[in-house]
């Protein structure tokens, strides 16, 4: 298992759920959505010990939900770091930094379990993550430990 994924999977069993608002809630890590140049989906802001998640308010909710699951990747994996901005291209990035926070969200979103309810269907990861949020094109991020087993992807 990864590091990010057991990052993850020890968050979602101390905080007894996979809801990026609701775990950054219990963080302590302040969530606001602003009017935001529509090319920006969100990012991530550490000052003075205080953390800070800003979404695009004019974008849709799934995406909303998506970008709050990566920004808190960026709270978790790099607490630190401002981040750039999370950018519709920046689903395709090959920034080291902005790859973990994909795969933060993809794993905080789709969690196994969830994969796995689905190993009796034709559907696709590509299209279990969409209906979870997760963009398609991030699918390939996630990671299953049997999943030759299950799934043919």
């Amino acid at each position: 298992m990864s590091w990010i994924k057991d990052t993850v999977v020890q968050l979602t069993k101390k905080y007894k759920t996979n809801n990026p608002y609701e775990i950054a809630a219990a963080k302590n890590i302040y969530v606001m959505e602003q009017d935001l140049h529509e090319s920006i989906y969100g990012f991530y802001k550490y000052i003075r010990k205080n953390k800070f998640i800003f979404i695009n308010s004019n974008i849709q909710q799934t995406l909303k939900f998506f970008t709050c699951a990566h920004e808190l990747g960026h709270s978790e994996l790099h607490p630190r770091v401002n981040t750039p901005f999370l950018k519709a291209n920046t689903l395709f990035t090959v920034n080291k930094v902005e790859v973990e926070a994909n795969k933060f969200a993809v794993e905080l979103l789709l969690p196994d379990e969830e994969v796995y309810q689905y190993k009796h269907t034709n559907l696709s990861i590509s299209e279990i993550s969409k209906i979870f949020g997760v963009p398609k094109e991030l699918s390939h991020l996630k990671t299953l430990e049997d999943h030759q087993k299950f799934f043919n992807f």
